[in-house]
């Protein structure tokens, strides 16, 4: 992706020099939100149902390759902005642009506190986009996903959940799954998820419209990253075995389905991953 020179974020929030006490038991429902609803990589979220005792600032020094990807990042979510204030204008309406958090190893979001473990995720709370910076080397050195492309694709999904909180689609899964059983309210995430994989493909698309950045491969990077963090090739990868009824986010040919749905076609109203035969 070309991103060197071209503008960054001025909604960055950098806390890699925050660190957090240690852990006890006991979490708040913002907590269990995260765990639920937001975790895009598939973390344990047994690694996040619990609070911290305390917060304290320490120095902490960044390595050239550190800074260089929290500048990629910056860009990114800059891209975004424009993007989806485009899109937003151009049905009448007025985009809000999300915060994006930097931080190292564990932080307490309007959600809760999470652990770098649980991977980036969004924060309806304070509509805000978490992310800790080891989870770009995690991506593909774990997961088998290279490329800077790749992470663009994970902030451009957790913008997507920022999307679907302004549209009102977040607070309305939401709302119904407190009225499911676990296996139906597990099939409704799902489909929210898959939407935010569908925005990423569509911001891919006007981004390039906009700012000519891909350059050969990058599609190919951000539809490895949508299969690598499929539901179904996270759980063969950890327990050996596939348990459907258990998919909060989609399975490897369902994630990269929508996110080239986006792409291929630019349109947001192509998006409806809640109606019927949609997934």
């Amino acid at each position: 992706m070309r991103w060197i020179g071209r503008r960054g974020s001025s909604n960055v929030e950098d806390r890699r020099g925050s660190s957090t006490g240690k852990m006890v038991v006991g979490g708040g429902i913002g907590t269990i939100v995260i765990a639920i609803i937001v975790l895009l990589m598939g973390g344990d979220p047994g690694q996040m149902l619990g609070g911290f005792e305390n917060t304290e600032t320490q120095p902490v020094e960044a390595t050239a390759a550190e800074d260089s990807m929290a500048q990629f990042v910056s860009v990114v979510l800059a891209d975004t902005e424009e993007v989806w204030a485009e899109i937003f204008a151009n049905s009448g309406q007025t985009y809000r642009e999300p915060k994006l958090v930097l931080f190292r190893g564990q932080v307490e979001s309007a959600c809760g506190f999470a652990s770098a473990a649980s991977g980036p995720f969004y924060c309806p709370g304070d509509e805000k986009v978490y992310i800790d910076l080891s989870f770009c080397d995690e991506l593909k050195n774990r997961f088998g996903a290279p490329g800077d492309f790749a992470i663009a694709y994970v902030i451009a999904h957790e913008v997507g959940h920022h999307v679907q909180k302004q549209l009102g689609v977040l607070d309305d899964v939401q709302e119904k799954r407190q009225q499911l059983s676990e296996r139906e309210a597990n099939k409704l995430t799902v489909r929210l998820e898959l939407q935010a994989d569908f925005y990423a493909g569509i911001w891919a698309y006007h981004a390039q419209q906009k700012f000519n950045m891909l350059e050969p491969g990058d599609i190919e990077e951000a539809l490895g990253a949508a299969s690598a963090v499929g539901d179904d090739h996270l759980q063969m990868q950890s327990q050996g075995s596939i348990v459907p009824d258990a998919f909060t986010h989609g399975t490897s040919a369902q994630r990269m389905k929508w996110f080239k749905k986006g792409w291929d076609t630019g349109d947001p109203g192509q998006g409806d991953t809640f109606s019927r035969g949609a997934v």
